[in-house]
């Protein structure tokens, strides 16, 4: 049986270690814990008692602040290491609680299903939106507007949502964000959308983990 990916031990980025500086916590714990967060449909109180069961205490809270911490610099990560996408693509919105109101998500897919970038707004704005995610693409995107092109990101939509579910809304607009990238890291993991070395074959954990090295 092949054995579950452990988080490196290897000496980490001077950027890296800049933010692990006053979590005073084993590394390999902090990063599983974040990737389990994003990964699965858990709560940080799960991942309180799941990590109690393997004699590591710690607090719901101080598992929601190694993801505030940590989220930012594997978000950062991956955008330097994804595999190009096409340049046909389709953006749909979907909607995220913060602080008990509705706050609105636009996501853009190409036409393989490959994540091409998010957009949390507080406000509805669709060609605002548009003009944001096109803006950060180098490249001219063709942008068809159509109905039932869209099934394909609303399809895409529920791996995210499915997700956030348990968490019960976001407390602030920049928790949020945070968060939403980290699942977004990895939901593009996952859809395969991170290069790798020519000839390894790393499973989604240690890609996650590989974004810390």
């Amino acid at each position: 049986m092949k054995r579950a990916a452990k988080p490196p031990k290897k000496p980490l980025p001077a950027g890296i270690a800049k933010v692990l500086k006053r979590l005073h916590y084993p590394l390999e714990v902090m990063l599983q814990c974040v990737r389990w967060y994003v990964a699965y449909s858990l709560s940080s109180r799960d991942l309180e008692e799941m990590m109690a069961e393997r004699g590591v205490a710690v607090d719901h809270s101080t598992i929601r602040r190694w993801v505030i911490k940590l989220l930012p610099v594997f978000d950062k990560a991956i955008r330097r290491r994804l595999r190009p996408v096409g340049e046909s693509w389709r953006m749909d919105e979907t909607y995220i609680r913060v602080r008990g109101q509705w706050k609105y998500l636009y996501r853009a897919v190409d036409k393989a299903g490959h994540t091409i970038d998010f957009l949390l707004c507080a406000r509805r704005d669709t060609a605002a939106a548009l003009q944001a995610l096109g803006a950060q693409r180098e490249t001219p995107i063709e942008i068809r507007q159509n109905k039932y092109l869209n099934n394909l990101v609303e399809q895409d939509h529920r791996a995210i949502k499915r997700r956030v579910r348990p968490m019960l809304g976001f407390q602030n607009f920049r928790c949020a964000r945070i968060v939403l990238g980290g699942i977004e890291t990895m939901h593009l993991i996952r859809k395969g959308q991170m290069l790798a070395p020519k000839g390894t074959r790393a499973s989604p954990a240690e890609q996650f983990y590989a974004l810390a090295a």
